[in-house]
């Protein structure tokens, strides 16, 4: 009796161990909504000491079993011990993260001249000291992030097709380069672990969130989300990510993710308002956040708004797809601007018109440009359960 109890507890346990390390880090049903991120975590840093505690229960009666019981009591058990070999195999090797994502083997990235990527797609966009480049988010989806540089400057660019989240981080931690890895989700957003301390960071925020480096935050760089044809009107010497010819049908599994027409539950566009995965534009000042409903936006096209005491305009281009948010205050004057359908352009109350880079090009404003506010497109879900406190823009 006391052989079967610590078979059974042994078996448990490795068992329980190679599914949980991974359920609770993956899209699996019912995985994405607890907070079981330091549970996830401990078995991930001690998993190799848990897993010799359950072969030091198991083997043993194992053994007893195999040498002294009859044949029917050792083909269930071997039928068991197969089932853990499986699932050991499976939980390793097949539903890890890092095992179904990858980084590019060839970075390509080619001029305005070379590109092969559709000026229709949505590209994450960084410029820095001059110098501009693209990532289109199909691509950048798959491999979860892409380590570059702009100008000198070491970039990590980061998307989550989950929460529909893109964002660009700085690499280095305490002053050191670090490299990531992709180690799963928690609330439907990725996770990178680094390499020296082991800490995971969360995507949306770059934020660690668990191990020794808890509560520390990568720097965030600048960077818009629009179509590619956007881009290159504002940059025209931008450079633009390439696909890697290695992960060509790997890509195929994202067509469709732009528009939110994709195949995938996780990953399509609720059309509805404020749904689960519906989209909207986000904004974060003075530590404080507000949502600006997608279809509001593509309904009015230009939002003019106050939030945390900076004038602030959302526009949506004709393209549906480019947005830009600006503040809207220029040489101490917050003006309003509306949309004028005939000339594709913006006007202000002062009479001046402006363009989609948001310059002024004619007017008594001429030559002055608007500053970017920082902003996200995202899943709904996704901005509420990250920003809990968040506003609602209402019309």
């Amino acid at each position: 009796m006391k052989r079967t109890l610590l078979l059974i507890t042994g078996l448990l346990i490795l068992l329980a161990t190679e599914i949980l390390r991974v359920y609770f880090i993956m899209p699996f049903p019912g995985s994405q909504r607890s907070n079981t991120i330091d549970i996830a975590y401990f078995i991930g840093q001690y998993i190799w000491w848990i897993r010799i505690a359950g072969l030091i229960l198991f083997v043993p009666p194992m053994l007893h079993v195999f040498r002294h019981s009859r044949w029917w009591k050792k083909t269930l058990l071997g039928i068991f011990v197969l089932l853990y070999a499986g699932i050991f195999y499976m939980f390793n090797f097949k539903f890890l993260a890092d095992k179904m994502f990858y980084q590019p083997q060839n970075k390509l990235l080619a001029t305005v001249g070379e590109n092969k990527i559709d000026s229709n797609k949505l590209i994450i966009g960084v410029a820095i000291n001059g110098q501009a480049k693209a990532y289109p988010i199909e691509l950048i989806g798959y491999h979860h992030q892409v380590q570059d540089s702009i100008a000198g400057q070491p970039l990590m660019i980061t998307y989550c097709t989950v929460c529909r989240t893109g964002r660009v981080y700085s690499p280095f931690v305490n002053g050191k380069f670090q490299h990531f890895r992709l180690v799963g989700m928690d609330h439907f957003n990725a996770m990178f672990e680094d390499a020296d301390t082991k800490s995971w960071w969360r995507q949306v925020s770059g934020v660690a969130i668990a191990g020794p480096l808890k509560g520390t935050a990568l720097k965030e760089i600048p960077s818009e989300q629009m179509r590619l044809g956007a881009w290159i009107r504002k940059y025209p010497n931008t450079l633009v990510m390439q696909p890697d010819p290695v992960f060509a049908n790997r890509y195929k599994g994202l067509e469709g993710f732009d528009a939110g027409t994709i195949n995938s539950s996780l990953e399509k566009r609720d059309s509805g308002s404020w749904q689960f995965k519906s989209w909207i534009v986000g904004i974060q000042i003075n530590g404080k956040a507000k949502a600006y409903d997608w279809n509001e936006l593509t309904r009015q096209r230009v939002i003019n708004d106050t939030f945390q005491g900076t004038a602030i305009v959302l526009v949506l281009e004709n393209d549906n797809a480019s947005y830009h948010v600006w503040n809207r205050q220029v040489n101490d004057k917050q003006l309003l601007f509306t949309w004028d359908a005939s000339t594709y352009s913006l006007k202000d109350s002062t009479g001046s018109v402006w363009n989609m880079n948001g310059e002024s090009i004619d007017g008594v404003l001429k030559g002055n440009k608007l500053s970017v506010v920082q902003s996200y497109q995202e899943f709904w879900h996704s901005w509420q359960s990250f920003h809990p406190g968040t506003e609602m823009y209402k019309k």
